[in-house]
């Protein structure tokens, strides 16, 4: 495939998040080839990216409500490098923002590789959702 044929992959990555955050994981996993692999900073190692959509899916019951936010995204020809700010309202009622670093390798339309660094916020922080509203 012609480089002019090519997907954006700024905006595939970005649609990433966007599938996560609904949970779409069947159309996420359709947006990685079958080898993709994750490394996570949460001390667990590298995964097959199915792996750790599985463990993910599985505590989408406990989300209420699940945004994305990416602040900084750089591109080369086959990696994307950006900087998100995640924010999760718990069904407890609770709120989360989790800082992260994800740096995502394609070949050719789909994902090879993630690598993801993220730091969670101290609970006492106030959380912004867009809209203005405090979680």
């Amino acid at each position: 495939m012609t480089r002019a044929m090519r997907r954006n992959i700024s905006e595939t990555a970005t649609e990433f998040l966007r599938r996560l955050a609904s949970g779409d994981f069947d159309r996420v996993r359709e947006m990685c080839n079958d080898t993709a692999t994750v490394w996570h900073n949460d001390g667990v190692g590298e995964q097959a990216i199915g792996e750790k959509l599985d463990q993910l899916e599985l505590l989408m019951p406990t989300v209420h409500a699940l945004e994305y936010d990416v602040f900084r995204q750089f591109q080369n020809d086959d990696e994307v490098l950006q900087q998100q700010v995640l924010r999760l309202e718990l069904a407890d009622g609770s709120c989360r923002e989790v800082h992260a670093a994800m740096h995502l390798r394609f070949e050719g339309d789909l994902i090879d590789r993630i690598e993801e660094y993220t730091y969670v916020m101290p609970r006492d922080q106030e959380i912004p959702l867009s809209g203005g509203r405090q979680l």
